[in-house]
């Protein structure tokens, strides 16, 4: 038995307060993560701050049309919220492509964003692993690495982030909303809340001691626009992505073009990877194949694929061409595309 001690919040002030009294303590919500990781020995918190209760499980919408989601909203309920399902399709998708149907009753969105990456080498403390032990090494790079990153990797860390709601969440130009011991708040955007690993992959995110997730802001959905998430995976369900993408379309009505896209990946990069290469050759666009195909080839041109995984660059070259003609297809512009 390991043991810890254990602190129920009822205020956003207590939970702080808590932290600050236990140094190296972290926050618990569904804890379908860090229970694991607790199991394994992966991590030993002093204290475990329970902050399940806190009133933080509000889907509400803002004067501006944004929507908060409060960080303790469980990922079943985000993903059935008519609201979510109308305007944030993609953002729908992707939470009921991940887990199971049991799991996604009890993860929250906050322990969704901030869970830790699933390599089987940073869960084996008979291996070294930089993002456990920095300083120690990376298994993975010389040992089984097929489901691991192709871009954005270091010498340090090859680890893929887990969540397919935090690549939907990229490609709307979420926020995340964040509280630290103080009583002060701060917002990210969702494309720089994650990190990629360079020298200290032990970092994941750039929240601070002591921070904790209150919300989660969606921006206000702009008519006429399309969005999709689409996820290549082993097995039909319970399976982490080798692959996803994610798109947000908005088609001109007039002659059909690209007036805005947003494309990110999963699966690939120690973060949802924001294609911004892609995003800007295609942007005025004409949603062609052979301009999608080209504009999506110049983004993974960036990637550098290890010894078992070059495989995931034509998967998501495809899963990525394949998504942005189902949505141009749809818009049902003149020229375009047909669904597939």
């Amino acid at each position: 038995m390991k043991p810890f001690a254990y602190v129920r919040a009822a205020t956003l002030q207590e939970a702080a307060d808590a932290y600050a009294s236990h140094p190296g303590s972290r926050y618990l919500g569904g804890g379908t993560n860090l229970v694991d990781l607790m199991k394994l020995g992966v991590e030993t918190p002093g204290t475990l701050i329970d902050i399940s209760r806190l009133p933080l499980e509000e889907i509400r919408e803002l004067p501006d049309g944004r929507l908060r989601v409060g960080a303790t909203v469980r990922n079943s309920d985000l993903a059935a919220d008519p609201r979510v399902r109308t305007r944030y399709p993609l953002l729908s998708q992707a939470l009921l492509a991940g887990a199971s149907g049991q799991l996604r009753n009890v993860a929250t969105t906050g322990g969704n964003l901030l869970q830790r990456t699933r390599c089987a080498y940073f869960q084996d403390l008979s291996k070294p692993c930089n993002k456990r032990e920095p300083g120690s090494g990376c298994a993975a790079r010389d040992g089984i690495h097929r489901d691991h990153a192709v871009l954005g990797h270091s010498e340090h860390c090859i680890a893929t982030h887990p969540s397919d709601m935090a690549v939907a969440l990229a490609a709307l130009d979420a926020e995340v909303e964040l509280y630290d011991t103080t009583g002060s708040s701060r917002t990210v955007p969702a494309t720089a809340f994650h990190r990629l690993p360079e020298d200290h992959p032990e970092q994941d995110t750039v929240i601070r001691p002591g921070e904790l997730v209150t919300a989660v802001l969606l921006p206000a959905a702009a008519p006429g626009t399309l969005s999709l998430y689409r996820k290549a995976r082993e097995r039909a369900s319970y399976a982490f992505a080798l692959a996803s993408v994610a798109v947000v379309l908005d088609l001109d009505a007039a002659d059909g073009r690209v007036r805005r896209i947003a494309l990110a990946f999963g699966g690939l990069a120690h973060r949802p990877w924001r294609a911004t290469t892609a995003e800007a050759r295609l942007t005025g666009a004409a949603p062609h194949p052979d301009t999608v195909r080209a504009a999506v080839e110049a983004e993974l041109a960036q990637a550098r694929p290890l010894r078992d995984n070059a495989y995931k660059i034509p998967l998501a070259r495809n899963l990525a061409c394949d998504a942005i003609a189902a949505l141009a297809g749809a818009g049902g512009h003149p020229g375009s595309p047909a669904t597939p």
